[in-house]
């Protein structure tokens, strides 16, 4: 929201200046598009950085679903954690060894429904996989788009 809103101040701004055709006001764009690039270079960079393997987004993940599993005797923790790994395809926090460490039973969320076979991957790696892929892209276009502002 923030880097459209400076998006569109920068436009109108370089509008002015070539309307008014002053080279100062020109300049100053042009120094406003170089700091956008490099805004937008280091919020991809940070993007990248907090959303991929050995992250710190990955601490966060697995002690959030450590506190779902042992909170799993409440409908909304369960509800939660059913919805999770049922919609990602995945078991625990690192696979379902978590549920025997906390003395939990393993729920059927956590198997293949054609197999009946417990999923291997724990719920950090795929939902990081997840999050690794989403933010490629959105990296590609901030990247993509800052050249493009700075190109024209």
């Amino acid at each position: 929201m923030i880097a459209s809103i400076l998006s569109i101040l920068v436009c109108a701004y370089g509008l002015a200046g070539i309307h008014y055709e002053h080279d100062l006001h020109l300049k100053i764009n042009a120094g406003f598009l170089l700091v956008c690039f490099v805004l937008s270079l280091i919020a991809t960079c940070l993007l990248l950085d907090y959303s991929t393997t050995n992250s710190s987004l990955q601490p966060i993940i697995r002690k959030s679903m450590r506190d779902l599993i042992s909170n799993s005797q409440h409908d909304y923790d369960a509800k939660i954690l059913r919805q999770l790994q049922e919609a990602i395809g995945c078991c625990g926090a690192d696979g379902p060894n978590d549920y025997t460490h906390l003395l939990k039973p393993l729920p059927s969320e956590c198997r293949d429904t054609v197999t009946g076979n417990a999923f291997f991957h724990g719920c950090v790696e795929e939902l990081t996989w997840f999050f690794e892929f989403k933010s490629m892209g959105i990296g590609f276009l901030g990247m993509s788009l800052g050249m493009f502002n700075v190109s024209i």
